[in-house]
């Protein structure tokens, strides 16, 4: 039972300490629209989507104002699109052609985004898939709402370096064809190692095989709440500081878990997970960096950042699970560099480089997230950090990412501008020895031993 004291702290944490709930996702399973015709395959999934979805941004709106909790965004995961166009996409403009049907739909309904253009190749491409990744420079520079992912690598199967050299070349050609924005579709495009079926958060999200027809997962926030509560304990005890994030983030949860349940009831679609990620923004006061300086660091990116973080998204999820028995996607905490006021900061100081921040991926829910790198980077680069963040989540059984920004026209110490939640990233240094010649060894890098338990 919820009583008043709970009832008042909860609404000083959303007035004064950025509590927000960061996203409803509404997961839609595409598989019945299949059709050996393109043309009626995009009418079938605009149909479905906006026939689903078109109470999705109403409902949420209604609980905001109710309740007066704050929902950011209302967004749409759909089935992996190389499962869906399989059939009948025989050149990459066909994949195109349904990206433009996907951002359609998104428009009508009113979403902030939609997340499942996406690819499951961490074994292997078939000619299909490999057409998707192909279009996905043009699909992203001529839509708005969509978002792309591909999994390269996998725990149980390996790293498929085919793929790995292929993305190295996508993210390149994506940042040419959106150049006049910063490389803006860079931040619509992420690459993961072990991606979850049910994430809530872009540009991460696509509506796994093994979901229901429609499913609504929930990603709460609250990086400002944890900040707030660990100022009260400064120079405390190590077990004081854990047990602080523990009961700070059940808070947090178990709000996630009542907009999950209400605007499932509301929409008649069955409530699905609540992801714990701790989602920063551009806002001084919301960021993850400030929570790990509250322990004690100096800066974020000193000797001890890892440690930090790896006590923070342990306590994180230790307290959601006591809030919610549906706890999933992601759940932790999120270490983006443009969208974070105290990483940003971080890096244009020097505290904070793309080698530390890949020792965090380590630890973190992610990994590489929203690093902006001078345009003038080559993709076997850009390839062979995208190699070593899938390495870690095979080793370590754990999902990570990439999502990195080569800023065409941009070197370091410059700036580039995204806006909204994706802030400004300042563009860091880079490796500028290639590892050209390891990356186009090609096949498949097998998996670790640990992958045959049963």
């Amino acid at each position: 039972m919820i009583n008043i004291n709970e009832v008042i702290e909860t609404n000083q944490m959303i007035e004064k300490e950025n509590l927000d709930v960061r996203t409803i996702t509404l997961g839609i399973s595409l598989l019945d629209c299949i059709s050996d015709d393109v043309d009626k395959l995009c009418e079938n999934i605009y149909n479905k989507i906006t026939s689903l979805a078109k109470d999705l941004v109403k409902v949420g709106q209604d609980i905001e104002r109710e309740y007066a909790i704050p929902i950011v965004n209302k967004r749409i995961s759909v089935t992996p699109i190389s499962l869906i166009g399989a059939s009948s996409c025989k050149s990459p403009s066909d994949y195109v052609k349904i990206a433009k049907t996907l951002d359609r739909a998104a428009k009508k309904v009113g979403v902030n985004f939609l997340g499942g253009y996406s690819a499951l190749v961490s074994k292997g491409m078939t000619k299909s898939e490999e057409m998707l990744i192909k279009s996905i420079p043009e699909a992203l520079s001529v839509t708005e709402n969509v978002c792309s992912s591909i999994n390269l690598a996998s725990t149980k199967t390996g790293i498929n370096m085919d793929a790995v050299a292929l993305m190295g070349k996508v993210i390149k050609e994506t940042a040419e064809k959106t150049k006049d924005q910063d490389s803006i579709g860079c931040a619509k495009l992420v690459v993961f190692c072990n991606a979850p079926d049910d994430n809530p958060f872009m540009a991460g999200a696509f509506h796994g095989v093994t979901e229901s027809d429609a499913i609504i997962n929930v990603g709460v926030s609250g990086p400002g709440v944890i900040n707030h509560a660990l100022e009260a304990v400064k120079g405390k005890d190590f077990g004081t500081l854990c047990d602080t994030i523990k009961k700070t983030a059940f808070k947090v949860t178990r709000l996630g878990q009542l907009v999950a349940k209400e605007a499932s009831r509301r929409l008649s679609v069955p409530y699905g997970i609540v992801d714990l990620s701790l989602a920063p923004t551009p806002e001084v006061g919301d960021s993850i960096a400030e929570i790990l300086e509250s322990m004690g660091l100096e800066k974020v990116g000193c000797p001890g950042t890892t440690l930090a973080l790896a006590l923070l998204n342990d306590q994180v999820k230790k307290g959601g699970i006591m809030a919610s028995s549906y706890v999933g996607g992601l759940s932790g905490a999120f270490i983006p560099v443009s969208e974070d006021h105290g990483m940003i900061e971080g890096a244009e100081c020097g505290s904070l480089t793309i080698e530390k921040l890949e020792a965090m991926t380590c630890v973190c829910s992610v990994g590489l997230d929203m690093i902006a790198i001078p345009g003038k980077t080559d993709e076997y680069t850009i390839s062979g950090i995208i190699a070593d963040e899938m390495a870690i989540g095979m080793i370590n059984q754990k999902t990570t990412a990439v999502r990195i920004i080569p800023v065409i026209g941009k070197d370091v110490g410059d700036r580039a501008e995204f806006g909204g939640l994706l802030g400004y990233a300042p563009i860091m240094k880079v490796n500028e020895y290639s590892p050209k010649e390891f990356i186009l060894r090609g096949g498949r890098v097998p998996a670790p031993v640990h992958s045959f338990k049963n």
